[in-house]
């Protein structure tokens, strides 16, 4: 029998020690839903940080619904997904004065 998990998308709703956090889902069928998810291996592994407001992939086993494993985090900036801090913009230059005719 092939293992049988299920893929939603979320958005990390409050962080607990031990890597764990408490995610809201927003896919389709599960929207609204809040589940307990702890960081997959490879993601501790390579360092990922996860942080309150980050859209990511959890992994979920049919058998309890109500925790999962977080898979991957999305880069922000998304169509789906606006950046969580205001990106800083150059000043902008003055007009160029006319130059007076002499």
């Amino acid at each position: 029998m092939a293992k049988e998990e299920i893929e939603a998308s979320g958005i990390v709703v409050e962080a607990y020690p031990n890597a764990t956090f408490k995610i809201r889902l927003i896919d389709e069928t599960y929207s609204g839903h809040q589940i307990l998810a702890h960081v997959s291996g490879r993601m501790r592994i390579n360092f990922i940080r996860i942080l309150p407001g980050d859209r990511v992939t959890v992994v979920m086993t049919p058998y309890d619904l109500t925790k999962g494993r977080i898979t991957f985090r999305h880069k922000e900036g998304g169509k789906d997904h606006p950046p969580s801090t205001p990106t800083a913009t150059p000043p902008e230059e003055p007009a160029p004065e006319e130059q007076k005719a002499a």
